[in-house]
């Protein structure tokens, strides 16, 4: 979507570190923002940052087909569609997956995956008989890569990764586009995310981090010119070019970032 003047856009997750930065910068660019979020307090805060901007707040936790439902209910009737659907919600744990309790990770991947196909289901009707909308979709570079201690996680982002894939490809013609963002590394509260299975706390090394500012600019800049994929740093793009070209260089870099968060782990403690 080239121009987000006064259109309405839904944010899932809309309190953390991603969602508030894209609370921002969509009213940067002109946008009426709907708004939810699992977390009252959280979502308070992405409230402030909409002002006048907000078109509707919900609390609803949407790894449950009810809380999908309050959202689109929330959206009012079915013409007034968002115009923009930002599937960014999500949650992660690490461990080896008999390590990690079976309802945690049946919550990652109702949350991660279902959800946004839910939401899609619902508005994209909505969408195509209008001849216009966006759905960009938060994925992670753990939607092109197995990584050790993650098998759920990289599981729901290579769902999402194939949802929008498909997607974009049975929408083309119908003025409804898909954008695929890949985000590695980043400043967010994801990082504190539950850990199983482990004697020692995994901690990512600082000069991996990306800013969620420059994360969101980079998708943002991305649904501008309809791209169905964006890795927004670095070490995104990285680790997609090695994956295409040299993946043991890749297999390699894994294990001496295992080695380098399990050493940031005891600093950190």
């Amino acid at each position: 979507m080239t121009d987000l003047t006064n259109k309405t856009v839904l944010v899932t997750g809309a309190g953390g570190g991603f969602g508030l930065q894209m609370v921002r910068q969509f009213r940067a660019a002109g946008a009426k923002l709907v708004l939810t979020d699992v977390s009252d307090e959280a979502l308070q805060s992405a409230v402030a940052a909409a002002g006048d901007d907000l078109v509707a707040s919900v609390v609803a936790n949407l790894a449950t087909e009810q809380g999908c439902d309050t959202v689109i209910a929330a959206c009012g009737s079915r013409d007034r569609v968002p115009d923009v659907l930002v599937n960014n919600a999500g949650i992660a744990h690490a461990g080896r997956l008999d390590h990690v309790p079976r309802d945690q990770w049946e919550t990652l991947m109702q949350l991660n995956l279902l959800a946004p196909m839910r939401l899609t289901n619902s508005l994209l009707p909505g969408m195509v008989e209008r001849g216009s909308g966006h759905i960009l979709n938060v994925s992670s570079v753990a939607g092109w890569m197995g990584a050790k201690g993650m098998s759920s996680y990289c599981a729901s982002k290579f769902g999402l990764r194939g949802f929008g894939e498909t997607l974009a490809a049975d929408l083309d013609g119908t003025g409804v586009y898909v954008t695929n963002v890949y985000p590695s590394f980043s400043r967010t509260p994801i990082l504190d995310s539950p850990q199983h299975g482990y004697e020692q706390r995994r901690v990512v090394p600082d000069y991996l981090l990306s800013d969620p500012a420059d994360v969101v600019a980079r998708a943002l800049e991305g649904m501008r010119r309809r791209r169905l994929h964006v890795f927004p740093d670095k070490y995104a793009r990285i680790t997609h070019y090695l994956i295409r070209f040299a993946p043991w260089i890749l297999r390699r870099m894994e294990r001496r970032l295992q080695a380098a968060a399990i050493e940031a782990g005891k600093t950190a403690n």
